[in-house]
């Protein structure tokens, strides 16, 4: 009978060892199958509330003076959003950000509307695991095939989260300000 009892014991944890690398495998392949399907789109305003970097910059601001809002959307839903500004010179705060910004915007009317050549990014944020990563490098390739911008260069906030984010994407710092720090994407 103790026999028996260990033989159920052995096909019980069997079993559910087989379950559970099944649902580990299909779990894996779902994510997967987001990040595969996914797109980047340019997006009219995002809810701001939702922005866990820099929630008080309304969509008014982030889509004036040339400034772009970028989606990651899969099956009709945004899993995660970039917002950025094109500049000529690197910020070292949102004020800055603002002036250098409209700078090059103005100057975009001699050069047939090609806004700065850097690509300001001031806020990431996702809603779905593995969105932030996915964003960052669509928003790069879009930035190479650009025959006007030559770089991606953050204006982040002095937070271990932004740092570890942005280092575990390959991103290089460039400087550290008094109230953020800046990370630049090279290849």
């Amino acid at each position: 009978m103790i026999e028996n009892n260990k033989e159920k014991i052995k096909t019980r944890i069997k079993s559910g060892i087989q379950k559970n690398r099944q649902i580990i495998k299909d779990k894996f392949n779902n994510f997967f199958e987001w990040v595969k399907g996914a797109d980047l789109v340019s997006l009219k305003e995002c809810n701001t509330n939702e922005d866990p970097v820099r929630p008080e910059l309304d969509n008014e601001f982030r889509t004036s003076y040339g400034r772009k809002i970028y989606g990651v959307q899969y099956k009709n839903e945004i899993h995660a959003i970039m917002c950025f500004a094109f500049t000529n010179e690197i910020p070292k705060s949102v004020d800055e950000l603002d002036k250098l910004s409209k700078d090059a915007f103005l100057q975009s009317t001699l050069r047939g509307q090609k806004v700065g050549k850097i690509a300001i990014a001031y806020t990431v944020w996702s809603k779905k695991k593995g969105g932030g990563k996915l964003i960052v490098k669509e928003v790069f390739k879009m930035i190479k095939k650009s025959n006007h911008l030559n770089r991606l260069v953050t204006l982040s906030p002095l937070t271990d989260m932004a740092t570890k984010f942005h280092l575990r994407n390959k991103a290089k710092l460039v400087r550290v300000n008094e109230t953020t720090q800046n990370f630049e994407y090279i290849k």
